[in-house]
């Protein structure tokens, strides 16, 4: 399996600096102290824990739907990731994972079910087991 490789430069000191990071051929942005901690505009670590955690765990779920015989026509996940002060750190203390996914033949609980394994197994979501809490709502698209 491949490398995967993302670089990051930062200019300055923390309130005022910047900073500006690539992942793969297509992933870019810039940081901020605005953008880390209160909320401004711009890119910050945590979005990229999500965006990682919210796909990995959707190809996982995909995939265990598929090998099932019940092949997703999608599976959409958002991951909110929450940052707060532990012992005045900052540190990932949440991750809320929210999917719906379009899954001819399967039931609900049986959908619940593959999420939750999903849940446990993508490789994301083991490289995160240290965050304290992880909650998962997983529903079917109405049709």
């Amino acid at each position: 399996m491949p490398v995967s490789k993302a670089h990051a430069t930062w200019y300055g000191d923390i309130p005022s600096g910047a900073g500006d990071f690539t992942a793969g051929d297509s992933i870019t942005g810039g940081v901020t102290y605005k953008s880390r901690f209160e909320g401004g505009p711009g890119s910050n670590p945590e979005q990229l824990i999500g965006a990682a955690h919210a796909t990995c765990f959707s190809m996982a779920l995909a995939g265990a739907l598929a090998n099932a015989g019940f092949p997703a026509e999608s599976i959409e996940t958002t991951a909110s990731v929450t940052l707060r002060p532990v012992d005045g750190v900052p540190t990932i203390t949440k991750i809320e994972l929210v999917t719906e996914g379009a899954v001819p033949g399967v039931g609900a609980d049986q959908f619940r079910e593959f999420a939750d394994s999903a849940k446990a197994n993508c490789p994301v979501s083991r490289a995160l087991s240290g965050v304290p809490e992880v909650t998962l709502r997983a529903t079917l698209a109405d049709g």
